[in-house]
C-alpha cells in the first residue's frame, strides 16, 4: 500500500510539474507564433505584390501586341 501511495506521489508530482511548465510558457509560445505569422504575412504581400507586378507586365504586353 506504501509503495503505491508513493508512486501516485510521484506520478502526481511529475503531471503537476508539466502542467506548470506548459503554464509558464503558454505567453511565450503565444508570442512566438504571433511573430510567425506575421513574417509569413509580410512573406505573402512581398510575393503577391511582386507577382502582380510581372502578371500586370505580361498583360500590357499583350494588350500592346493586339492591333
Amino acid at each position: 500500500m506504501e509503495v503505491q501511495q508513493t508512486m501516485l506521489n510521484k506520478i502526481s508530482e511529475f503531471v503537476m510539474g508539466l502542467v506548470a511548465r506548459f503554464r509558464s510558457e503558454a505567453g511565450q509560445a503565444l508570442a512566438e507564433y504571433g511573430l510567425i505569422l506575421a513574417l509569413i504575412a509580410v512573406v505573402c504581400i512581398l510575393t503577391l505584390t511582386a507577382l502582380g507586378l510581372a502578371v500586370s507586365g505580361q498583360l500590357d504586353a499583350i494588350a500592346g501586341a493586339m492591333p
